[in-house]
């Protein structure tokens, strides 16, 4: 559903009112961030097959935690956490983990999960804006990854380069 949710922001369905789009996500190994790489898959499929989007939807988590530097404590910035960094950070109170995902050349928040407590206001927006942040990072990779895909369809269309299906 959350998937479906922040893609279905980007998605011009209103151009095609009788089409069912199913998207199936396997996930073969956890690491952490299923949500945010499963969104983010789902993206460039649909890009790939030539679906009309207002825009890329890009995905990233954050985290925000309370650590010792010597000095004191201080609050540390998280992007794209992994399933250690998520679990170790968990068990504290002062932790907050966000998965976000956007369209980030419109500059909107299509989903955004907070399920830790937050102190204030001020810590929401220090996490939405590292996991903002993050999906511009993501964003610039998916662009770069999209355009030479379609740079390879173009040459094979015109006769240049075989595209090769072999994904092992």
């Amino acid at each position: 559903a959350l998937i479906q949710k922040a893609l279905g922001a980007s998605l011009l369905l209103h151009l095609f009112p009788k089409m069912r789009i199913i998207i199936d996500v396997t996930v073969l190994a956890d690491d952490g961030g299923r949500l945010c790489a499963a969104i983010n898959a789902a993206t460039c499929a649909l890009v790939d097959a030539g679906l009309p989007m207002k825009d890329l939807v890009c995905s990233c988590s954050a985290g925000l935690v309370t650590a010792g530097n010597g000095n004191g404590l201080e609050d540390v910035e998280l992007m794209d956490l992994n399933q250690r960094e998520a679990s170790t950070y968990s068990n504290e109170s002062s932790a907050v983990y966000l998965p976000c995902a956007t369209m980030p050349q419109r500059g909107t928040v299509v989903l955004a999960q907070c399920e830790s407590r937050l102190s204030s206001v001020d810590v929401f927006e220090k996490v939405l804006n590292a996991a903002m942040e993050g999906c511009q990072m993501v964003f610039k990779v998916m662009e770069a990854c999209i355009r030479e895909r379609t740079g390879k369809l173009l040459a094979a269309k015109s006769g240049n380069v075989t595209i090769s299906t072999n994904f092992v």
